[in-house]
């Protein structure tokens, strides 16, 4: 028996679920949300959220994703005034860990230097640095060799989250690379 919990309880004490929160990009990495989702819900106790671009929507099917879905026009439908929560500080709140998969060049570029101009990109800089926050970049390989990415990478790195690397492939376009 727990410490106080009475006898005869033999019911366990429910868990709190840990919280993954999805971020995803207009790469076309972004077709495999799907599975990325399908896996992250085979774990024990994860409870998954999705925030997503507009730009990213074109490369999976909403109907096929069992989790919810949040968009650029979710954050502007919540809040109508001074009273009421704001989406990306409710997400930032929620989460407890946040995964941006795949981050395509262009959100890689907008959080290296600050900005904020949606709602996945006003909750990463939102993000409470004392959670974890892994990315995943995605691009074609001539985007991933220019040596902005990689001092934009390494920007990210200094903030404090922790990249998971490139991994060679046949790419979408038909090129051979990271």
């Amino acid at each position: 028996l727990e410490p106080g919990i009475p006898a005869g309880k033999n019911s366990p004490m429910p868990q709190k679920k840990f919280h993954v929160l999805v971020g995803v990009t207009g790469s076309v990495a972004a077709l495999k949300l799907p599975l990325l989702i399908e896996e992250l819900l085979k774990i024990p106790g994860l409870e998954v959220k999705v925030v997503t671009t507009e730009r990213a929507k074109h490369f999976y099917n909403a109907q096929e994703i069992p989790v919810t879905l949040y968009g650029d026009e979710d954050e502007w439908q919540l809040w109508k005034g001074r009273s009421d929560p704001v989406l990306h500080i409710e997400l930032r709140r929620w989460a407890d860990l946040m995964v941006v998969a795949p981050l395509d060049a262009n959100t890689l570029a907008k959080v290296a230097n600050g900005i904020c101009d949606n709602l996945l990109t006003c909750v990463i800089r939102a993000w409470d640095l004392s959670k974890p926050l892994l990315f995943c970049p995605a691009m074609n390989t001539a985007m991933w060799e220019h040596p902005i990415t990689a001092q934009q990478v390494e920007q990210l790195k200094g903030f404090g989250y922790l990249e998971i690397p490139c991994v060679v492939k046949k790419l979408v376009c038909g090129d051979e690379g990271q």
